[in-house]
């Protein structure tokens, strides 16, 4: 199934859950989009898909500057994976398709 479409998602943070919408378009092995949530929106960079595989980095500048590193999995119309926050650990992200 395609990962192509808004995706309603949770980040499981320190900051605690953030809610945000998550645009995903896939061109052959290669994933662009944005996600958007209430700390602003990120665009979608270095995104890669392999079968059901996402993965993707964001830069964020709020709370504080630093390069968010996803990787998810689409399984029909749920999202799954780990958003890696720099210093900060790791966060889960869950989503359905919208």
């Amino acid at each position: 199934m395609s990962a192509d479409g808004t995706w309603k998602t949770t980040m499981q943070t320190p900051m605690g859950p953030q809610q945000g919408t998550l645009e995903l378009q896939t061109d052959g092995n290669t994933l662009t989009g944005k996600l958007s949530g209430a700390q602003g929106q990120i665009e979608i960079r270095d995104g890669t898909v392999d079968g059901n595989s996402l993965s993707w980095k964001g830069d964020i500048t709020t709370p504080m500057a630093m390069t968010l590193e996803f990787t998810a999995t689409v399984d029909g119309d749920e999202i799954s994976g780990n958003v890696k926050l720099g210093a900060f650990g790791n966060a889960a992200l869950t989503g359905t398709r919208a």
